[in-house]
């Protein structure tokens, strides 16, 4: 299978175009904490930064994406279309199942932690007092899609 890194359009995510990954196809990539671009998200509220490491979010095929949430962050309820991985790198990211956010129904997911989630689970997501970060890998092309249009920060 052939592997190019392409400019994103979506994250875990869906949205216009935020940071290029490294265009090095058929090689092997490496990417430094120092090399890692963040970028806002259009598909999430204001504040939250993604950066792509591998692949294209939008197109078929793996990639992999970094996400980076700041302190009292939340993100409502929503899902995405491809079946995916999560692996929690630094902070504490709140999480939970359901159609509606709910602050009660939030569990602490700590660093070192793995999660997999299949395609159209419902899902929503905060932080407290520190930003958390996390790693997506999944297999394009995803989007993200909100139970309530009215949060998609896209249509505002």
């Amino acid at each position: 299978m052939r592997l190019q890194n392409r400019l994103i359009v979506t994250l875990l995510l869906a949205g216009g175009p935020l940071a290029r990954a490294d265009d090095a196809p058929n090689k092997d990539v490496t990417v430094t904490p120092k090399q890692v671009k963040w970028a806002p998200h259009p598909s999430l509220p204001p504040g939250a930064q993604v950066a792509v490491l591998f692949g294209a979010p939008n197109k078929a095929g793996p990639y992999v994406a970094r996400v980076k949430f700041p302190p009292h962050y939340q993100v409502p309820a929503h899902m995405h279309s491809d079946d995916r991985t999560y692996t929690y790198l630094s902070g504490t990211l709140y999480e939970a199942n359901g159609e509606k956010f709910s602050e009660s129904a939030l569990v602490a997911i700590p660093p070192g932690s793995f999660q997999s989630y299949t395609a159209k689970t419902l899902h929503f997501a905060a932080t407290k007092d520190k930003e958390a970060v996390f790693q997506v890998n999944g297999n394009g092309p995803t989007d993200l899609t909100y139970v309530n249009p009215a949060d998609d920060p896209r249509k505002k």
